[in-house]
């Protein structure tokens, strides 16, 4: 097993790799003092003591193509590389972006959002963090999220955080949606059209976008991930039906 980078102090959390990478065996485990843990259960969305940034979990570092995801429904949620058909997934194109989730989230199927117009995906909210070093597969370090993508796959809709690492030179600068385009002219467009496009790569059509394809700003991106975390609560504590969910 290997210690990842920029850990919060405050946490010793080891992942630890099962299998090799690329198969369809490989899973990538989280442990916090030899105990296995849940990276969606059990990191807390809220950081102590640090207002203003959130916890994220790193499942496909920037510039790599392997589908890695949070196994959602296996015990104890590990990182594996996503199948189809019994294939192993990969993305046609590049991620622009590091890849990842918030611990502690989960877009409800249930409900239909009132301004998306559609239901959740019955995933943890998506994250990408825009800094510039590539975050490794099971990092988990904080990020200030600074605007939200409302993306609708399959009639869903699936948020995409925007975020940028509390450990980015840039951080400092960016507090709000706006400062990215001040900072880092024309990257929510690249992160945009890379959501619009990628599926195109596999021979499908584009996907589209709510909200009149605007990226949101910090306040409402905020609404939104904190909705999401008492949806999880209710999933957690069984008031919503847990079905295959594994906690």
């Amino acid at each position: 097993h290997f210690r990842m980078p920029a850990l919060p102090r405050w946490m010793s959390i080891k992942a630890e790799k099962l299998g090799a990478e690329e198969t369809l065996e490989y899973r990538l485990f989280f442990k916090e003092n030899g105990d296995t843990i849940s990276p969606w259960h059990d990191i807390p969305l809220f950081p102590p003591k640090k207002p203003g940034l959130l916890n994220y979990v790193v499942e496909i570092p920037r510039g790599t193509r392997a589908k890695m995801e949070a196994a959602i429904k296996e015990p104890s949620n590990p990182i594996l590389q996503d199948t189809k058909k019994g294939k192993l997934r990969y993305y046609g194109i590049d991620p622009v972006f590091n890849y990842g989730f918030f611990p502690q989230t989960w877009e409800d199927p249930n409900i239909t959002h009132e301004d998306a117009g559609c239901v959740g995906d019955g995933d943890p909210v998506d994250v990408v963090e825009i800094g510039e070093k590539v975050l490794a597969s099971g990092t988990v370090t904080t990020v200030k999220p600074l605007g939200v993508l409302c993306m609708i796959d399959d009639g869903e809709a699936d948020w995409k955080v925007i975020a940028i690492d509390s450990n980015d030179p840039k951080a400092a600068q960016l507090n709000d949606i706006e400062d990215v385009e001040k900072v880092m002219p024309g990257k929510i467009a690249e992160v945009r059209e890379w959501f619009r496009t990628y599926k195109t790569h596999e021979g499908k059509g584009l996907n589209n976008f709510g909200l009149n394809e605007e990226a949101m700003n910090r306040e409402y991106t905020l609404r939104v991930v904190q909705t999401c975390h008492d949806d999880w609560a209710k999933l957690r504590m069984g008031i919503t039906s847990q079905g295959d969910f594994q906690f």
